[in-house]
């Protein structure tokens, strides 16, 4: 590789980590992501931008990956209702998916463990290859699977970007769709109606969580048998 190359790398890998470590401590954006009402507050603020900003703060949720993204996924739902809201934060992780799989095919592996625990990144090595693909599918079907950290992951494979982009947009529809369904339900104070999809949604992941590991395993053991 040129070394000119190397080196606009590294000034603009030292520049974006800056940038965001100043912006995550400055801001207190884990605090803010984690606060709905105050995200509530600020995208009403801005009124007629507020869907703009809405999308935004999707991107920028998805791209520091260690920043919770269901309480924006829920706000969606709250704010603009079940099908706009899934339509505007659908456009939002989109992109910033997008950005995140861009980012970490550019800087490489160095860039990535910015945002991902190596042990993770190691765990999910069997997903560089094209064979990834489809269990690259069933994550982002995944409730409760940390979606953002696996864009990193993928952007270090060698998955196409119009099939990362595919897997990746219908890939988070159901989880979106449900939040936004719970952030209508809540503000239309259906609270029993929220009560029962909570629970089946918590039912869910209960059981996602109780057999992960088998299923990675029989996965993992699949991708690898012709090896």
């Amino acid at each position: 590789m040129n070394r000119k190359i190397i080196y606009l790398k590294a000034v603009l890998l030292i520049l974006i980590f800056s940038v965001s470590t100043y912006l995550t401590f400055k801001y207190q954006l884990w605090q803010f992501f984690s606060d709905k009402n105050q995200i509530i507050s600020f995208i009403n603020k801005y009124k007629t931008l507020s869907v703009f900003i809405f999308i935004g703060l999707q991107i920028l949720q998805v791209t520091i990956a260690f920043i919770p993204g269901e309480v924006t996924g829920f706000i969606g739902g709250y704010l603009f209702g079940v099908i706009l809201g899934t339509f505007y934060s659908t456009i939002g992780l989109t992109l910033g998916s997008m950005v995140a799989f861009s980012l970490a095919r550019f800087f490489g592996r160095p860039f990535v463990l910015l945002f991902v625990n190596r042990k993770y990144l190691e765990k999910f090595d069997y997903l560089m290859t094209h064979r990834g693909t489809a269990i690259s599918a069933i994550l982002f079907l995944m409730p409760g699977f940390p979606k953002d950290y696996l864009c990193y992951i993928l952007g270090l494979s060698n998955m196409r970007l119009r099939v990362f982009f595919i897997i990746s947009t219908f890939g988070r529809l159901v989880s979106t769709y449900l939040l936004s369904v719970a952030g209508t339900l809540i503000r239309n104070e259906y609270y029993k109606s929220f009560i029962t999809l909570a629970v089946l949604v918590g039912i869910i992941m209960l059981i996602i969580y109780i057999y992960k590991d088998p299923l990675e395993k029989k996965i993992h053991s699949l991708l690898h048998k012709d090896d």
